[in-house]
């Protein structure tokens, strides 16, 4: 047996399928899920995750994080979340001077809860709907640390079409603060479209409008984003996914791979 092959037999063996209650993820696409994992269901959805940019003056940024999310299903509507970028590692290298500076550490913790308020109807062309509520605390590295609690709020509608197409919309916004000009908002908002090309397999493309600021306040952070994802059982999905920034405050190039397990 391969060694790819084996691997996946063994997360499938060790990890209880139920063919009435599939995984349902929000990676690795930035468009949350209005799924919810369901009452008394454990979620962990993580894998590794690069940012490079390079801007006009030869400076040369590599970030490295672990992105991470858990998910506890307290009803069948509602689910709690735990985020986190995970650990960190960054590369600056500049041009002129030349001069390398490197950080390593933790990121900060999200606590967050969904709730899944309406189910789709693919007949009437009807969304399925969910709200979720997040606050950012600041409890990272220093060098990767923000400021304070940040709360945001967002709204995820979901729309199942023809021909085993799909339509994701979420808006939203987040309160941040600056510690010169204090606190602010900013937008979210983001489209995205899938297609599921088997029962297993399905490919997305997005357009992520991740931080909407004016540059007083960080700029507008926007992506071009292609995935794929793939369920190796229906408790199992590993993905895959690469993002283009379009704006001049986004980091160049993003890069993903993730593995989630539902329990």
């Amino acid at each position: 047996m391969k060694p790819l092959t084996a691997a996946a037999a063994l997360l499938c063996y060790l990890v209880p399928a139920h063919a009435d209650d599939g995984i349902s993820t929000d990676r690795p696409d930035f468009v949350e899920s209005s799924q919810v994992v369901g009452k008394g269901r454990f979620q962990l959805e993580t894998g590794l995750a690069r940012e490079r940019s390079d801007d006009a003056s030869g400076t040369r940024l590599r970030v490295d994080s672990t992105p991470t999310l858990l998910r506890l299903g307290v009803s069948d509507t509602v689910e709690l979340r735990i985020e986190t970028d995970g650990y960190q590692r960054s590369r600056s290298v500049d041009a002129a001077p030349s001069r390398v500076t490197r950080e390593r550490g933790v990121a900060d913790t999200s606590l967050g809860i969904k709730w899944h308020i309406q189910d789709g109807d693919q007949a009437s062309g009807r969304p399925a709907i969910a709200w979720l509520l997040h606050v950012d605390v600041d409890t990272g590295s220093a060098a990767f640390r923000g400021n304070g609690l940040r709360p945001s709020l967002r709204v995820v509608g979901e729309w199942e079409l023809a021909d085993e197409l799909s339509v994701g919309a979420m808006g939203g916004f987040a309160v941040d603060r600056n510690p010169d000009s204090g606190r602010f908002a900013t937008g979210i908002l983001a489209v995205t479209v899938g297609r599921s090309w088997t029962d297993c397999f399905r490919t997305f493309v997005e357009l992520a409008g991740r931080q909407l600021a004016s540059s007083r306040h960080g700029g507008s952070v926007v992506s071009f984003d292609v995935g794929t994802a793939y369920l190796l059982s229906s408790s199992v999905q590993v993905d895959a996914v690469v993002s283009r920034g379009i704006t001049h405050t986004s980091p160049d190039w993003e890069f993903g791979a993730g593995l989630s397990i539902k329990f």
